[in-house]
């Protein structure tokens, strides 16, 4: 198993566990290969859900030009509703968990296709 598969393993396993969803192991997987090389790196694998400059990050790189959403309170609310969701205590969110859980939540799966 590469490396690669390990990390889907994990986030399966989180999304499971701390999220409380069954992941779609093949948006998943999507979403993982999206996030490109920053899932192999400490710092840029996870979102720190206290940082404001990082979550507007998300909203402008991920939600805006990613998935093609308008800007809006509803983008912010989103995002704070999956950080509630993974856990504010829980100190790893990872990046591909978050993501996978904006595009379930906004229903734009077809940016994956």
């Amino acid at each position: 198993m590469g490396k690669r598969d390990e990390l889907i393993e994990r986030y399966a396993d989180d999304l499971k566990n701390k999220c409380g969803m069954t992941p779609d192991m093949d948006l998943l997987t999507k979403v993982t290969i999206g996030c490109g090389p920053a899932i192999y790196n400490a710092d840029a694998s996870t979102v720190s859900g206290s940082d404001k400059e990082e979550l507007e990050t998300v909203k402008n790189n991920f939600l805006i030009k990613k998935l093609g959403l308008s800007d809006g309170p509803q983008l912010m609310e989103a995002i704070n509703s999956v950080i509630e969701t993974y856990g504010k205590s829980e100190r790893n969110k990872y990046r591909a968990v978050v993501y996978y859980m904006l595009t379930k939540h906004f229903g734009k799966e077809s940016a994956y296709a």
